[in-house]
C-alpha cells in the first residue's frame, strides 16, 4: 500500500474554520476510500466515487475465492443490464456499471471456469430471455421494462438473483457467490463446493430461535439486517476514530513537526488497516451464516 504523502500535506500555517471543515473531509473522504467501496455502499453515497472504483477494483473475499478455485466444471453467468436511461436514475446505473466490474473480477479470478454473458440490448428477444431466467422486469409503469439482474447456469441447473438494487450492494458479492455454489452443488455427480461450518450455523440459532417457523427468506433478510446494523456501527466508531486523528494532524501541521506529521499519517493507515480488517470480517460473517441457514433449511425434517 502507498504510503501517504506526508510532505504534501505538511502545509504549515493558521488554518480557518472552512479549512479545517475541507481537511476533515479529505481526510475522511481518504479513510473511508482505502477502507474499502463497500462500506460507502451501504449508506453513503456512491456516485462521486464509481470512476475510482473502476480504476481500484475491489477484491474478491477468500471465501469467493476458495468457492470458484473448486469448481470442476464452467459456470455461465448471465448478466442482464436493460436500463431505460429516460426513466433509471443514475445511481442506479452506475450500480450496474459497478456490477459488471465486480463480475470482471470473477472472470480474471477464475479464468476458464466462469464465462460471463452481458446483455444490454432492450429488444423483445433479450426481454424474454431475461424473464425465461427468472429475472424481475420493473418501471414499466415509467416506459420500456427494465431488467438489472443475474442468471448463474452450471450444467442444466440455474440460480437466479431476479432483480439487483443498490441498497444490497454490500451483499451481491456473497449473494452471486452462493448461487454459484448451488448451481455447481446442484449438478448431477457434483462434489460440494464449500462447508458449512458448525460456528456459523449456530450462530444462526442464535440469531433466529424459531428458525422451523421462519421462511428461507424471511431469514435471510433477519441476518442481512443484523450485519447492516454491524456495518453501520463500525462506520460511526472508525468516524469518530478519524475525528480524533484529524484533530492531531492539524495540531502537528500548526507545530511544523514533521515527525509529528508522520505520526499522524502512521495512525490514520492504522485505523484504515483495522476498519477495513473489521468489515470484512463482518461481510465474511454475513455471508457463512446465510449459507448455514440455507442448509440448515435444506436438511429440516
Amino acid at each position: 500500500m502507498n504510503a501517504l504523502p506526508t510532505k504534501k500535506i505538511g502545509i504549515v500555517g493558521r488554518r480557518h474554520p472552512g479549512e479545517r471543515a475541507g481537511a476533515r473531509i479529505i481526510i475522511l473522504a481518504l479513510v473511508f476510500f482505502i477502507a474499502g467501496a463497500g462500506l460507502s455502499a451501504v449508506w453513503f453515497s456512491r456516485g462521486a466515487s464509481h470512476n475510482a472504483d473502476a480504476e481500484n477494483p475491489v477484491a474478491l473475499s477468500g471465501a469467493t475465492k476458495a468457492v470458484l478455485q473448486h469448481l470442476d466444471s464452467p459456470v455461465e453467468i448471465r448478466f442482464y443490464s436493460m436500463l431505460d436511461a429516460s426513466s433509471v436514475p443514475e445511481s442506479v446505473q452506475a450500480f450496474a456499471g459497478r456490477a459488471d466490474r465486480l463480475l470482471a473480477q470473477y472472470e480474471q479470478v477464475a479464468g476458464s471456469r466462469i464465462k460471463v454473458i452481458r446483455c444490454n440490448s432492450s429488444s423483445n428477444s433479450s426481454a424474454n430471455a431475461a424473464e425465461a431466467d427468472g429475472i424481475k422486469a420493473f418501471n414499466i409503469d415509467k416506459g420500456n421494462a427494465c431488467f438489472l439482474g443475474i442468471a448463474v447456469v452450471c450444467g442444466g441447473q440455474k440460480e437466479s438473483l431476479p432483480y439487483l438494487a443498490p441498497e444490497w450492494e454490500q451483499a451481491l458479492e456473497p449473494d452471486l457467490t452462493r448461487a454459484i455454489a448451488h448451481a455447481a452443488e446442484a449438478r448431477p455427480g457434483a462434489q460440494p463446493v464449500a462447508r458449512v461450518d458448525t460456528a456459523s450455523q449456530d450462530a444462526v440459532k442464535r440469531a433466529i430461535p424459531n428458525l422451523d417457523a421462519v421462511s428461507l427468506e424471511a431469514g435471510t433478510k433477519v441476518l442481512r439486517d443484523a450485519s447492516m446494523i454491524q456495518l453501520k456501527q463500525a462506520a460511526e466508531e472508525m468516524e469518530a476514530r478519524v475525528k480524533d486523528a484529524e484533530q492531531r494532524f492539524i495540531q502537528a501541521q500548526g507545530s511544523q513537526s514533521e515527525a509529528a506529521q508522520q505520526a499522524a499519517a502512521e495512525e490514520l493507515r492504522k485505523i484504515q488497516v483495522e476498519g477495513r480488517e473489521k468489515l470484512q470480517q463482518i461481510a465474511q460473517d454475513s455471508h457463512a451464516q446465510i449459507a448455514a441457514l440455507q442448509q440448515l433449511k435444506k436438511t429440516a425434517p
